[in-house]
């Protein structure tokens, strides 16, 4: 019995958490029963100053916990995430769990204004296209122009230094930098790494998001937003399709189209008499016209 109670003992201690654990299992717990939204941030590149920047600017918006994945996937679980199996699949590395109310698009779009620049480290994945910019580098010619050499620069020494020919794309997104580039960039001084917060899933309203159904480009909505007003005016118009925006044009398009079939039927109204005038003369001067090359030579 001794040492059948000794075994169970040994077991509730492996199967039990620190109170810290607890602590944070319950935290997570109570957060995603609060909360509408649950977003998954990954932590890579990301800096404690950043996050502390983060927690104050969104103060009363939304609570930041960084947890090991399996204490947040328990304490999740344990609040009734919907979706959990799919949500806890992509739930690997090092994450900050973000609980709030914001709309995840509007979250997205001010997490990547709050981003940085950061130098690139061999190793590191280009987060989009890195561009050597045309113009003196400022560097005097030597060893180095090997490495512009590598990295598909054209150069030429001009005034004691090189001078890039042409703007030239060295690496694009997805890209591994390798040494010679990162020390490369370095030199110049370029920071090609955006680093910060970005939101890569989240459950909202029991809805899975994966951050390329987040992600927003403002200029191309932008774009198709007012592409899709003109369109919608092009056939409203067409349609003769009367709104408060397609008012003003249809009358206006009503109003040339009466003014040219009065014109051309000869209808004197004060807005029509120039041009009826106009168009009668045009016409008595072509059959003048037409009389003088027949012989007439009246006036």
């Amino acid at each position: 019995m001794a040492r059948k109670a000794q075994t169970v003992t040994e077991q509730q201690k492996r199967t039990s958490y620190p109170q810290k654990k607890l602590e944070m299992l319950q935290h997570i717990e109570e957060l995603a029963k609060k909360y509408d939204t649950i977003i998954v941030s990954k932590l890579y590149k990301v800096r404690a100053g950043q996050l502390m920047l983060i927690r104050k600017n969104f103060r009363g918006d939304l609570v930041m916990v960084v947890a090991k994945n399996k204490i947040a996937a328990l304490g999740l679980s344990k609040a009734g995430l919907k979706n959990s199996e799919q949500f806890f699949s992509h739930l690997t590395g090092q994450n900050a769990l973000i609980f709030t109310n914001m709309n995840p698009f509007k979250l997205y779009l001010s997490l990547e204004k709050s981003k940085v620049n950061l130098p690139a480290r061999a190793g590191d994945i280009a987060t989009s296209d890195i561009v050597i910019s045309s113009g003196s580098t400022g560097i005097p010619p030597g060893p180095v122009l090997s490495e512009f050499k590598e990295a598909g620069v054209q150069t030429r020494i001009e005034a004691g230094s090189i001078f890039v020919s042409r703007d030239s794309v060295v690496a694009h997104p997805g890209d591994v930098i390798s040494p010679k580039l990162a020390g490369l960039l370095a030199r110049l001084n370029i920071r090609p790494i955006k680093a910060g917060l970005s939101i890569y899933m989240a459950s909202a309203e029991g809805l899975l998001l994966l951050q390329k159904d987040i992600a927003i480009d403002i200029e191309q909505y932008r774009t198709d937003v007012a592409t899709a007003a003109r369109e919608a005016m092009g056939l409203a118009l067409e349609a003769a399709y009367v709104t408060p925006e397609s008012l003003p044009l249809l009358l206006g398009r009503g109003l040339r189209q009466a003014k040219r079939i009065a014109s051309e039927a000869g209808y004197v109204t004060p807005e029509t008499a120039g041009d009826v005038i106009g168009l009668a003369e045009h016409q008595a001067l072509a059959i003048l016209d037409a009389a003088k090359r027949k012989g007439y030579q009246g006036s």
